[in-house]
Order: C-alpha cells, then sequence, then structure tokens
C-alpha cells in the first residue's frame, strides 16, 4: 500500500534549509531547495500582462521586445539562470540580455525577443529563473 505525507511546511534537522534527497538512481543526492525553480512567468509580450506567474511581481515594457520581468523575492545574487522561450511566427526566439539594460541582477532580469536581426514583440512569452533566493 502507497503512503501518503500531508505536510504544510517542511524543515531540515541539521538546518531548516537543508533538505536532502536522494536520486532516482540512488547514487546521488542533492538539496531539494536547489532543484526547484525560484520564479516563471508566462505573460503577453505585447504588453505587460502576466497570464500567470510565480515569483513575479510585474513586467516593464522597455520598448518593442525588451521588457524586465521583476520578482517578488530577490535572488541572492546575479549568479542565477534564467531563460525562456516565445511562441509566435516567424523566427522569433530570446534570452536573457547581458548588455546592462540592465541584464540579470538580484530584483529582475530584462529578456529580449528577437525577429531574426531586429527586436520583436510576441504575444506568448515564458521564462522562469533557477538559483538561490535572498
Amino acid at each position: 500500500m502507497a503512503s501518503i505525507l500531508k505536510v504544510d511546511e517542511m524543515q531540515g534537522v541539521t538546518s531548516a534549509g537543508d533538505i536532502t534527497i536522494t536520486s532516482e538512481g540512488g547514487s546521488a543526492t542533492m538539496q531539494l531547495q536547489q532543484g526547484v525553480a525560484k520564479g516563471w512567468f508566462h505573460y503577453d509580450g505585447s504588453g505587460t500582462t502576466f497570464a500567470d506567474s510565480f515569483n513575479g511581481s510585474s513586467a516593464t515594457d522597455r520598448g518593442t521586445g525588451s521588457y524586465d520581468m521583476n520578482y517578488t523575492n530577490n535572488m541572492s545574487s546575479d549568479n542565477y539562470s534564467f531563460y525562456g522561450a516565445c511562441m509566435a511566427g516567424g523566427n522569433r526566439h530570446f534570452g536573457g540580455s547581458g548588455d546592462g539594460t540592465p541584464g540579470i541582477n538580484t530584483s529582475n532580469s530584462n529578456i529580449q525577443i528577437y525577429d531574426g536581426a531586429s527586436l520583436g514583440d510576441s504575444s506568448h512569452v515564458q521564462s522562469a529563473m533557477h538559483g538561490d533566493l535572498a
């Protein structure tokens, strides 16, 4: 018979934020909090409206194809992974901006959507981040 564990909060014994789980193969372990997304966004790139989000407070439109995704809870440093994709016609794609406008920092990330060589809006844009929360 399968067991069901129902809890409202989990804490490690050694440290509250240190919960270790065993890998599927049983030979490796990892900290649970390291493996979960710290935020994700699904938004309409023709404006700044979130269709849904987790740890997203707002979006700032910086012009055609350039947006800041603002976080509810900051990251601990700017050394985290921010990535995404968009669904639109043509050859549109995007990645986190590293050009300092503002790029990736602890409170938000700038994304830019390119259609070939120029910036362009997309109606369905998804992004997420992994790393350490502050």
